[in-house]
């Protein structure tokens, strides 16, 4: 009962997301083409400043199918809905239901806090490693339709690092859950957090290894150096302790 509850509660959610995130994937592999032939116009560009280097390396990077599909997939568009749907997934929960009598309802469940906390924290990852792989599947699925392949080797590891790696952020939402009243708070608290951390990412050299976001779009893995080992165990450690901080702040919340 509590596993189809945290279903029903999240499934719109969920299923919006997806639906987007499908989109998304299908207009990236399908745009491919029209990105070639705009990209004989770059040299043609004025490319000074900092922005004319971004703008050669991301020229550079699509001249290959794999680049272009790792720069503008795995490294923008899944990591940026992904990421603002790990913060909406795991704002709300028992204190937001306060005011609509849902809490005490819940509550009265024979189930322990620390139970019903692990059901939809357990539900919410799960759709969340669903919205990380399911739609980067359809890169490889697709790719034919232009002509291009893509490994699905290569899709589940950038999917599997994005969900471990940004599994934090989903934590951090569902611990502030725990604090605010309100869904707002905690939604906008995680999502400025998630920006710092893209800032830091793009302009402190050296600290993607142990920065979430530099983990997410698995930078490392696409360049041939392997998994970001380092970047992961710390995830994970940073990750159980938010979760370790919600149960504690809810065994001991008032209702």
């Amino acid at each position: 009962m509590l596993w189809y509850k945290s279903w029903l509660e999240t499934r719109w959610r969920f299923l919006i997301g997806l639906a987007l995130l499908l989109c998304s994937a299908a207009v990236t592999v399908l745009t491919y083409p029209k990105v070639l032939e705009l990209l004989t116009m770059v040299p043609s560009m004025d490319l000074s400043g900092e922005m004319g280097r971004r703008i050669r390396e991301a020229a550079s990077l699509s001249r290959e199918y794999r680049g272009y599909v790792w720069s503008q997939w795995f490294g923008q568009n899944l990591i940026q809905f992904w990421t603002i749907l790990a913060a909406v997934l795991g704002s709300g929960g028992l204190l937001s239901q306060v005011a609509g009598g849902g809490a005490l309802y819940t509550l009265s469940l024979p189930a322990s806090r620390g139970r019903l906390l692990a059901v939809r924290m357990s539900t919410g990852l799960a759709e969340l490693l669903a919205l990380a792989v399911g739609p980067s599947l359809l890169i490889p699925l697709l790719s034919p339709s232009i002509g291009q392949t893509y490994a699905v080797g290569d899709a589940v590891t950038h999917g599997v690092c994005l969900f471990l790696g940004g599994a934090i952020f989903f934590c951090l939402a569902t611990l502030l859950s725990t604090l605010f009243a309100d869904v707002w708070r905690p939604l906008l608290i995680t999502l400025f957090a998630a920006a710092g951390l893209a800032l830091a990412n793009a302009f402190l050299d050296g600290f993607s290894r142990f920065n979430p976001i530099g983990v997410m779009n698995a930078e490392q893995y696409f360049r041939g150096a392997g998994l970001p080992w380092t970047g992961l165990v710390l995830s994970l450690v940073v990750s159980a302790a938010l979760v370790y901080g919600a149960a504690t702040s809810l065994a001991r919340r008032d209702f």
